[in-house]
């Protein structure tokens, strides 16, 4: 099938564009730029000019498709209404379709879990960063009775490939001679590989039935500290860290800060279970101590 891809040139993006094409799909997409637009055509992406910021004319395209994935990255308050406006651009066109959509979201909007390992029944309680998602979430689930085929992903921390939030830790640790991280060390955060995550996503457009949340998050969640010491590793800086307290690095991070201190513990099973996803990726440790993320 044709399936539309917002954000195909982007790090989740650009993973889902090559599952997609190595199961055998078509991939078509958007970019806001001519050379952005023949980069995707080289990877065989049949591609558009076209911008977020004009739903009308993303929803245009998307309903020629016999399904869209929205990935596009907003993970940032501000483009919070761009986000909301051009999925609800997107299911209007697709209603009374039967077609799939598939909106990406993050488990932030759980909030902190602490001890508890939290599923897809766990209720939501989003970080400022992400409070509009939610209500995202529950618009495009409840699409389900306008004959759209909605389902959510909530990633967990997206690694691997050298990128994602990770790599800052690595940065941090080449330029300033140890990783920094918010905090004092013992949240935990939930990780995902990306290109496992590119896998469920193919996984979900093929079987999952309309209106299912879906929990992207494999093995154990790890301290920041300990990942921290990882990144340093990998990066030649001999393991050494260091923490910013929380109210400084609000000063220069904003709300970003408080998502970084985020105590979570999150299930993927549902995902393993219902659709046959089997995580292989390497574990995110080995991966910045001697993976991808190696120096």
């Amino acid at each position: 099938m044709e399936v539309f891809l917002t954000g195909a040139t982007g790090y989740i993006g650009s993973a889902v564009t090559e599952a997609l094409q190595k199961a055998g799909h078509q991939v078509s997409g958007i970019a806001r730029t001519a050379e952005k637009v023949k980069q995707l055509e080289a990877r065989g992406v049949r591609a558009s000019l076209g911008d977020i910021l004009k739903p009308d004319a993303v929803a245009a395209l998307a309903r020629t498709a016999d399904g869209v994935i929205h990935t596009a990255n907003t993970n940032d308050a501000s483009s919070a209404q761009a986000d909301a406006g051009v999925v609800r651009a997107i299911l209007n066109s697709l209603e009374g379709t039967g077609k799939l959509f598939l909106y990406t979201s993050g488990v932030w909007v759980l909030g902190s879990t602490g001890n508890y390992v939290a599923d897809e029944n766990t209720p939501v309680n989003p970080t400022p960063l992400v409070a509009q998602r939610p209500a995202i979430e529950k618009e495009v689930l409840g699409y389900k009775s306008h004959s759209v085929r909605t389902i959510v992903i909530r990633p967990a921390v997206v690694y691997g490939r050298g990128g994602g939030m990770p790599a800052m830790l690595t940065q941090s640790a080449r330029e300033a001679g140890a990783a920094r991280y918010v905090g004092d060390g013992q949240s935990r955060w939930a990780f995902v590989n990306v290109d496992d995550l590119a896998q469920l996503y193919v996984l979900a457009l093929e079987k999952a039935p309309a209106g299912t949340l879906y929990n992207a998050a494999q093995g154990p969640s790890y301290h920041i500290g300990e990942v921290a010491e990882a990144a340093s590793i990998g990066a030649g800086a001999k393991g050494k860290t260091q923490a910013i307290p929380l109210e400084e690095a609000r000063k220069t991070m904003g709300v970003f800060a408080d998502a970084l201190v985020l105590d979570q513990q999150v299930s993927g099973e549902k995902a393993k279970k219902e659709l046959g996803w089997s995580p292989r990726a390497p574990s995110l440790l080995d991966d910045l101590k001697t993976g991808s993320y190696a120096h």
